[in-house]
This record gives structure tokens, sequence and C-alpha cells, in this order.
């Protein structure tokens, strides 16, 4: 089975650039598509007589899981951009990985469509907390195969090392948000704010690997 996108007359790995620009075309229609809801939802009001008050009081979840959102595959995005800056060549299994990785996001608009408009339960809370955790975590694998094959990149292993542990938190902060919002209802989606959470644990880790590097 073949495991490298190949150039014929090489035979080797091709470059990045085409996958790049596919993948920022993608998140780029994924970050448009989460407005289409809340559209729909000013003709409605328009048609209601709704006030601008009243608008944005009925629309609250939907509005707050649009914000959500958006930041949640901007940071995705950024994190992407930042990791594939520096490489140069993409193997068949990378891009698999990639579009595996895509569908995280492209997922993402329709479980964040049906906050505020359809009744909130347990699933719906998995949907959509859960695809961003699972987003991470493929990121995170994205980063140990890159690890493993470094004849793709020119990314410092130390960069590799401690990204690949701010993806795991990140993970699982995910996963602490989820439980949270399941086993604790009326915190809901406003379990999210856990992740502010995240800048400073990963501040902390990175202080205690310094420790534990220097000799003495």
């Amino acid at each position: 089975m073949r495991t490298d996108i190949t150039d014929p007359a090489a035979g080797e790995p091709v470059s990045a650039e085409r996958m790049k620009a596919f993948t920022d075309a993608v998140v780029a229609i994924a970050m448009t598509l989460l407005i289409l809801p809340l559209l729909e939802t000013v003709s409605d009001g328009a048609d209601e007589g709704q006030s601008t008050a009243q608008w944005l009081g009925q629309n609250f979840w939907p509005l707050f899981a649009f914000v959500l959102s958006f930041v949640v595959i901007a940071n995705f995005w950024v994190s992407h951009h930042q990791l594939f800056a520096r490489v140069e060549r993409v193997s068949y299994a990378l891009l698999w990985i990639t579009i595996g990785w895509m569908l995280t996001i492209v997922w993402l608009p329709v479980v964040t469509a049906m906050v505020g408009q359809v009744d909130s339960d347990v699933l719906q809370k998995v949907l959509y907390i859960g695809t961003m955790a699972i987003s991470c975590i493929v990121l995170l694998f994205t980063r140990v195969y890159l690890r493993a094959h470094r004849e793709l990149h020119d990314i410092p292993d130390e960069t590799l090392r401690r990204d690949i542990g701010a993806d795991a938190l990140g993970a699982v902060m995910f996963l602490v948000c989820l439980l949270v919002a399941v086993f604790v209802p009326w915190i809901s989606y406003s379990a999210m704010f856990l992740m502010v959470l995240l800048g400073p644990l990963e501040r902390v880790g990175m202080r205690a690997r310094r420790r534990s590097d220097t000799p003495g």
C-alpha cells in the first residue's frame, strides 16, 4: 500500500503548500457557515415584530454558541497554521490525518446550529463539546506523527514536545467541560468558560518542565 503522496518523477513526498491552501479554505468556509442560522433568526424576528433587545434575549444561546465556536475554530486554525508553517512535505498518512481534522471543523457548524434551536440534552452536549475535544485530539495526533517523521518538516523536537503537552492538556480540559456540562445541568454550556484556565495551566506545566530539566 502506498504511504506517501509522491511526485511521479522523484518518488518523494510532494510540497505541502497545496494542502495548506485547501485547509485554510475549508476552515474559512466553516467559520462563515456558523453565522447562517443567526441570519435566519433575524428574518424570523423581523416577521414577528421583535425589537433588537427581544431578538438578542431570545437568541442568547445561539449567539453564545456562535461566538464560542468562532473563537474555538480560530484558535484551532492558528495552532494548525503555526504547526504546518514548517512542514515542507506531506505523506499520504499525514494527508488523511489532516482530512480527519478538517472533518471535525466542518461538523462544528452543524452542532453549533443545534444549540438554542434544538432542546438541550446530553447528546447535544456530547456532540458539541465532544467535537471540540476530538479536533484537539486529532491535532495532538498530527504532532505525534510529525515527531516520528522528521523528513517532512524542520520543527525543533523541543517545540513539538511542548505543543504535544499543550494539546493533551487542551483535550483534557474539553473533556472536563463536557463532564461538568452533562452532570451539572444548571451550568450547561457555561462550563466552557473553564477553558480560560488553559493558558495558566500551560504556563504552570512549562515551569515544571524547566525545573525538571535543570540539573541539580
